[in-house]
């Protein structure tokens, strides 16, 4: 039989200069979506409800193409501190070879502080498919038709 690791997609991790005490991308379970993300930073952080701040993880990577990185709040600093994303999934695609950076906001009540080394995001690798977008001059109808926000109650 063959182990997971011989089917794996392979995402090469660049440990970015300074950054050799912070924890790279990694799934805290064996059956975790997402890899957690460490905060870079090079001092702590202290975010006021309503701040933003694009926070550095100290790794760069290659996504092979036709895959994408999507980052995520953490669901425990969510529910617990009000702390989240603005791009919430942000994306990052397979040609971006820069620092990965996470823009947090804190929509809590009280003043948060991001550490060094704090788990801040998760980021789930994900496939995309291969889409080919056709103008039409008409669109096939369906129940729901134009229905937006909200239309269901």
């Amino acid at each position: 039989m063959m182990s997971s690791d011989d089917t794996a997609v392979k995402v090469l991790i660049r440990r970015l200069p300074g950054n050799e005490d912070v924890p790279l991308p990694r799934r805290m379970t064996a059956h975790a979506a997402g890899f957690d993300l460490a905060a870079a930073v090079t001092r702590p952080v202290v975010l006021a409800p309503g701040d933003i701040a694009l926070i550095p993880c100290g790794f760069a990577m290659a996504l092979p193409p036709g895959y994408e990185a999507q980052i995520r709040p953490r669901s425990g600093l969510a529910s617990r501190h009000g702390i989240t994303l603005v791009n919430s999934p942000g994306t990052i695609d397979a040609d971006y070879r820069g620092e990965v950076c996470v823009p947090v906001i804190n929509l809590g009540k009280a003043p948060f502080t991001i550490d060094r080394g704090m788990r801040i995001a998760q980021m789930v690798i994900a496939a995309l498919p291969q889409v080919r977008l056709v103008e039409a001059d008409s669109l096939d109808r369906t129940d729901r038709g134009a229905g937006g926000f909200g239309h269901t109650g």
